[in-house]
């Protein structure tokens, strides 16, 4: 999806990092939802860029671009 968000399995139990880091992109994502500006994401995480910041915004809208369906199970 993206070169700067990255899963191994191997870190963080396969969550979705922003490369050569352990922030996860969920991290990014609640600070943003939260009410933080990315400038106050960037003061906090200074291993972070603008451009890692938006590559998360980019990789949770693809992720949302797919179809799901909720079936009931017994």
């Amino acid at each position: 999806m993206s070169e700067r968000i990255v899963i191994d399995p191997d870190i963080c139990n396969g969550r979705p990092l922003v490369r050569g880091t352990r922030i996860s992109a969920q991290t990014v994502l609640e600070f943003l939802a939260a009410g933080d500006s990315i400038e106050d994401l960037l003061a906090e995480y200074p291993a972070l860029t603008r451009a890692d910041v938006q590559a998360c915004l980019d990789y949770a809208s693809r992720l949302m671009a797919n179809h799901y369906s909720v079936v009931a199970s017994a």
